[in-house]
């Protein structure tokens, strides 16, 4: 079977529409990290890298150093999908990340979007 397009799809690439995303929204940049560290264990310093190396989204999974156990909290529908029946694993880390966004950018408080 052949790989979803995005898999290939540099982090770096998208990251500014996960940040424009949230300050169109009132939101900060430092919000969309602090998710992005929580949901995959890296540093900011790893983030940073992960951005400059344009590393793509299916190695930036792989090389996460530490999934958050609690991400599988997440739930509901992202592009018409639930993220909870989403059987690939790199899709459905993809699309936690992308709830976690929008959530976000729906004025959620962090402390629940971080399933604190």
């Amino acid at each position: 079977m052949e790989k979803h397009k995005i898999y290939t799809m540099s982090f770096a690439s998208v990251y500014p529409h996960y940040v424009t995303k949230a300050e169109k929204k009132g939101r900060t940049k430092e919000e969309v990290d602090e998710i992005i560290r929580w949901l995959t264990g890296y540093s900011q310093d790893e983030l940073r890298m992960v951005l400059e190396k344009k590393t793509d989204f299916e190695t930036f999974f792989e090389e996460a150093p530490q999934m958050n156990p609690s991400r599988n909290l997440v739930k509901g529908v992202v592009c018409g999908v639930r993220v909870e029946n989403i059987e690939e694993p790199t899709m459905r880390e993809i699309r936690y990340m992308d709830k976690l966004i929008d959530e976000l950018a729906k004025g959620k408080k962090m402390e629940k979007i971080l399933r604190a």
